[in-house]
């Protein structure tokens, strides 16, 4: 699927507020038959549009109260892929973003306490070609993957 047109935009917004919807229950939400939505959808899903389900989960709820953002200052001979990699390997590390600026790499770790973070970080901080790191606590969460299907004025190539 070369585009992502006005129709599959409302069908991914429907999967993202539900994943668990039938075909039934999305084609009523955007005007089609449950038989055109199954379409799409596979469509979607082999082009890679559409890349998995998955139950969005509350940290706290299984023991991870505590939050943190950490920005990774490479040392001068660091190889990216390579720290990459590494940081994959920490099960703390839920995402991880490539990023411009003074820092490489800012990641998103959840522990479940203030000490797990601080041995998260020495870990972290062992990691070939990380030469320091600054640490943001998040106090609280506002929203968090928030649906965003792409531009609504036009379509998506």
């Amino acid at each position: 699927m070369s585009r992502v047109d006005a129709l599959d935009r409302q069908i991914i917004a429907a999967l993202r507020a539900n994943g668990r919807a039938t075909y039934a229950d999305l084609g009523r939400q955007v005007g089609l038959s449950a038989s055109a939505v199954h379409e799409r959808v596979g469509k979607l899903e082999s082009s890679g549009v559409i890349v998995g389900y998955h139950a969005v989960v509350d940290p706290s709820a299984v023991g991870l109260g505590v939050t943190a953002l950490i920005g990774i200052h490479p040392t001068d001979i660091a190889d990216d892929n390579e720290v990459a990699v590494a940081l994959a390997e920490l099960h703390e590390v839920e995402s991880c973003y490539r990023v411009a600026g003074d820092e490489s790499f800012i990641v998103k770790v959840r522990v479940s306490t203030v000490d797990d973070l601080e041995r998260a970080l020495g870990r972290l901080r062992r990691i070939p070609g990380v030469a320091r790191t600054r640490t943001t606590v998040v106090l609280s969460t506002r929203f968090e993957g928030r649906p965003n299907t792409g531009d609504e004025e036009g379509d998506v190539t």
